[in-house]
């Protein structure tokens, strides 16, 4: 069962709650959910887990991990702690398992936090991710619900990863820190909360599995409004759009247009191709952040400044018809 799958189940589970302290929870499909502990205090809860993306397990270990810890820098947030989730073959070499927790230790340490055990369970196919818990002031958290009129919208990570990793299934590209969007997807996101903490940021969400207009969608819905994206501003690895071309797909991406196209608006100038890169189904992909438009500049300068030199605006929030035009 796919992530849209199970979300569609659970929007048909009743989920009574009268938990006061419960701030953030399934309504709005947020990252992660977020429980007051006191007036200075909130903790954030997620969990993400895959199976590999590349055949290095050091580094698919660090690009799960990575993955796993950016919902909690997408609600505004600080990971303290972090459990393995893990699911690994009797057939394959223990040391391989060794490897990809190792990556996952030292990108946990990277963020800060503790690693401090799981679970692990007897599976047909290598899979792992964390348990993440981070803490944030209630006053301070940041949702998918918040983006306001006006806004611009920043992305901070190129856009194609799922097509590179289908490139490096098949040999095309290599599976290493040569490839730029494999060092990207083992990035943290740790960088942008300094610009939390300076600037007003509306609203965040990190794009992952159900690709940027997937996560603009969750954006437009829970925030009442409309969006527009500058598909010519959208910053996207090199040699995506030709693998693109040559038809290099990964499935995700078609199941990500079924399930939210008849939502998108897109204008007659925009090529397939790039709208296709835009359904593609991201890893440990960058924050999209809705700031207002007075300090949309400052923001994206100081992202720079942190070395986050991809950042981009790449379009904006109105009011509306709750769609996502593509221009």
């Amino acid at each position: 069962m796919g992530p849209k799958a199970l979300s569609q189940v659970l929007r048909q589970v009743s989920f009574v709650n009268n938990d006061k302290n419960l701030l953030v929870g399934i309504g709005t499909d947020d990252d992660a959910a977020v429980y007051k502990l006191d007036d200075n205090k909130a903790l954030i809860q997620t969990v993400d887990f895959f199976t590999p993306v590349v055949d290095d397990p050091y580094i698919y270990g660090q690009i799960a991990a990575a993955n796993s810890l950016s919902d909690v820098y997408a609600m505004g947030g600080k990971p303290i702690l972090a459990m393995n989730i893990v699911g690994f073959p009797e057939c394959l070499d223990q040391e391989l398992l060794v490897q990809i927790i190792q990556g996952g230790v030292d990108k946990t340490l990277e963020a800060g936090a503790s690693l401090v055990g799981g679970h692990t369970v007897k599976d047909d196919e290598p899979k792992y991710g964390l348990a993440v818990t981070g803490l944030v002031h209630p006053d301070q958290i940041i949702t998918n619900s918040t983006a306001k009129p006006n806004d611009k919208l920043i992305l901070t990570k190129p856009l194609g990863t799922g097509i590179m990793i289908a490139a490096i299934k098949g040999g095309l590209e290599k599976g290493n820190t040569e490839n730029p969007a494999v060092r990207s997807m083992m990035e943290l996101n740790d960088k942008a909360i300094e610009v939390f903490n300076k600037f007003k940021i509306n609203s965040c969400t990190d794009i992952t599995g159900f690709g940027l207009i997937g996560h603009l969608t969750e954006i437009m819905k829970a925030s009442n409004i409309q969006i527009s994206i500058d598909t010519k501003m959208v910053p996207i690895f090199n040699k995506v759009i030709e693998y693109a071309e040559m038809g290099l797909y990964p499935k995700g991406g078609d199941s990500n247009r079924k399930n939210y196209q008849d939502l998108v608006n897109t204008k007659d100038n925009v090529d397939q191709v790039i709208e296709d890169i835009l359904y593609d189904p991201q890893t440990s992909g960058g924050l999209l952040l809705s700031v207002s438009e007075d300090v949309s500049k400052e923001v994206l300068n100081m992202l720079h400044s942190l070395g986050i030199e991809d950042a981009a605006i790449i379009g904006e929030v109105n009011k509306g018809k709750k769609e996502i035009i593509l221009s």
